[in-house]
């Protein structure tokens, strides 16, 4: 018995050869597959002006085997010689480690010796190595200590297309040490490419096209848009699970809840079909998954069965997973973009571009010809996808990357050789940000306290707080929180078949104070039952995420001497962390009003995100970490302050009549005239 047909999935197909992925193709649609999705998307800056020069930079689409070939060519060439490294940077910590531990398993060396991996917070290099993966952040801080990476003879910046904030950043400062170091070999690469564009921004730099795709890969398209991807996602997985040879099946989603709801409906189905289909293997893959639920993807398929893959687009780029066939796009991705005039990030389903589909095509044809199914029509993909994603660097707040470009002594940020500029007002608001917060002072130049936090890898705001608390002695408890808060909103674990003893397990870490406390208290267990795995998985609380937590300390504690901060603890006197944390977030404060929570300065109307500790309490005056827009305009890790606070530490941005309740005044008592008086 085949599972419920619907109807408006029907496919029209053309095969594609591995060097194009492109094309028009017929469609009888008439309707937008997009209307059903009426998502703004950002608007585009038209790229600047591009000056010429010389430069040595090739783009290719990357292979197994090319660092491999430079590695084994490095004797003859002289690029490994007299301690020269190679770097090859990612979009991606997981990639960088999982591309460094594939490299040196082919090299037959031990990672972290000829070859490793350099990412935040997370060192596997040594003396010995030649060849160093790494974020394209941390070669953007290999500039503090090496402004002309005079170390380094070759440097890769692989996924190029994905144009992420540092990779942006990175190709105005390689293409400056570039021209005055010529024996310095650039190679940017990416499947997907404006080649001819990135050509011109390097001076005019050579091209290499090489074939990286082994087999064909036959694109499908619907003749009609899909009302509900979601649920036509579900009956082609089935649908290609009943009819298709054996094959194991990508599916790209947008989000954790997408995700879950795909694969509750796939085994739903899958139970009611029983014995009457062959045994279907539904296996989920995002960031908040536990790194033992995350591995089972790279698990061989047994015999006789098919593995169905639910992924975000982490798996565009950064995962290679073993066996898969079929690809099932439904043409959406998340897209964080942020508001300078409100500071909100928003985080929104938008349509994924060109580029971004055709990576998706191309994980079918890595094992054997494979085919791949979009649920858009090919007229959409004609015609309404951008190109390429929006660059980051327009959609993103700018403070971090001010402050690195301002430490490397670049002062004319307005005439930074951007690829694409970023918008003004967002430049300005950092500017403005880091005025507030000390690192720089009138003039725009870093001050002393500014220097310190640049040498901090973390938010300004986060490193301002780090400073901070050496005034209020409690810098023990502050690195704690700080590296709670490096790991995002991964710390507890919600499994929808245990959601109430999840929740249960949450409120017995509840502090009075607020989140960031309730942050504190969880490491401050964790560490006394001595970083137990087993305590986690009873509280709910996700062991990888933990470790880094206690790997992001340690990190941050060794910072301290060289920011002269030193190390103190306000033994359980957490009114003295709160000012501290108030000390660097003071710039996020809100007050409750009649109409609910209005943010200090942009009077935003915000809300409690409903897992805060505080959301039932509703205090006065909160303080929170970041602004999220998803359903609301949630207010992420919020901490119960008093508005004397903010005037003590940051006199010279809030004045007392800001902080005053204008409904607690009376009107004034005065005593009126008698009428004979009045005349």
């Amino acid at each position: 018995m085949l599972p419920p047909r619907n109807p408006s999935i029907s496919w029209c197909w053309r095969k594609r050869r591995p060097s194009s992925l492109s094309g028009p193709l017929s469609s009888r649609a008439t309707r937008s597959h997009w209307a059903h999705h009426p998502q703004p998307r950002p608007s585009r800056r038209s790229p600047s002006r591009l000056s010429a020069a010389a430069c040595q930079c090739s783009l290719s689409v990357r292979s197994s085997w090319l660092l491999l070939l430079i590695i084994r060519s490095s004797s003859s060439r002289g690029y490994t010689r007299k301690g020269m490294k190679i770097a090859c940077t990612q979009p991606r910590r997981v990639a960088a480690m999982s591309v460094a531990a594939r490299v040196a398993r082919e090299m037959g060396v031990k990672l972290g010796n000829e070859v490793g991996y350099s990412i935040r917070f997370e060192d596997c290099t040594s003396e010995r190595t030649v060849l160093r993966y790494m974020t394209d952040g941390m070669l953007l801080r290999e500039f503090l200590s090496e402004p002309d990476l005079a170390s380094y003879s070759v440097v890769m910046v692989d996924e190029a297309h994905e144009r992420t904030l540092h990779t942006d950043i990175l190709f105005g400062l390689i293409k400056d040490v570039a021209r005055f170091r010529p024996e310095l070999k650039v190679l940017v690469a990416s499947a997907t490419l404006d080649t001819a564009r990135f050509s011109t921004f390097f001076d005019d730099a050579p091209v290499f096209r090489i074939p990286g795709r082994r087999f064909p890969v036959d694109i499908f398209y619907t003749k009609a848009p899909e009302a509900d991807y979601l649920e036509a996602c579900v009956v082609s997985v089935l649908q290609i699970h009943v009819t298709q040879p054996p094959g194991d099946i990508l599916v790209f989603l947008t989000g954790q809840e997408e995700i879950e709801a795909a694969c509750e409906m796939l085994q739903d189905r899958c139970r009611r079909l029983g014995s009457k289909i062959r045994e279907l293997l539904v296996l989920p893959i995002y960031a908040n998954l536990p790194s033992d639920i995350q591995a089972r993807i790279f698990q061989p398929t047994p015999p006789g069965a098919r593995k169905v893959v639910v992924a975000t687009n982490i798996a565009e780029t950064s995962l290679t997973i073993e066996g898969i066939i079929y690809v099932l796009d439904p043409g959406f991705c998340k897209q964080k973009s942020y508001n300078p005039r409100t500071g909100m990030e928003s985080l929104t389903v938008t349509p994924c571009s060109k580029a971004s589909a055709n990576q998706r095509a191309g994980r079918a044809g890595r094992v054997a010809a494979g085919k791949c199914f979009r649920l858009y029509t090919a007229w959409a993909y004609q015609h309404e996808l951008e190109e390429t994603t929006v660059p980051e660097i327009q959609r993103t707040s700018l403070g971090n990357v001010v402050l690195l470009l301002k430490s490397l002594g670049i002062h004319d940020l307005m005439h930074f050789d951007f690829l694409d500029p970023p918008p003004y007002e967002t430049l300005l608001l950092a500017l403005e940000q880091l005025y507030a917060l000390g690192a720089l002072n009138h003039l725009g130049e870093l001050t002393t306290s500014g220097r310190k936090m640049a040498e901090l890898p973390v938010d300004p705001m986060l490193s301002k707080m780090i400073l901070a608390s050496e005034k209020y002695s409690c810098s023990e408890e502050i690195l704690t929180v700080a590296a709670m808060l490096s790991v995002n909103n991964s710390i507890f674990y919600r499994p929808k078949d245990k959601v109430v003893h999840a929740d249960n397990a949450r409120v017995n870490f509840f502090l009075p104070g607020g989140d960031h406390l309730v942050l504190l208290n969880v490491y401050t267990q964790w560490a006394e039952s001595g970083y137990s795995s087993q305590w986690c998985y009873e509280n709910f609380v996700q062991f990888r995420s933990m470790r880094r937590a206690r790997d992001v300390r340690e990190q941050l504690e060794g910072l301290l001497e060289r920011v002269e901060v030193g190390l103190s603890s306000c033994q359980g006197d957490y009114i003295r962390v709160r000012k501290a944390i108030t000390a660097g977030y003071f710039y996020h404060t809100a007050r409750l009003t009649r109409s609910g929570y209005r943010t200090v300065k942009q009077q935003q109307t915000v809300f409690i995100h409903p897992n805060s500790s505080l959301f039932d309490e509703q205090p006065r005056w909160l303080l929170y970490h970041e602004l999220v827009l998803t359903t609301k305009e949630f207010m992420r890790q919020v901490l119960e302050i008093e508005s004397s606070w903010l005037l003590e530490v940051a006199p010279h941005y809030y004045k007392a009549k800001e902080l005053e309740d204008p409904h607690s005044k009376k009107m004034p008592k005065k005593i009126g005239k008698t009428r004979e008086e009045l005349g």
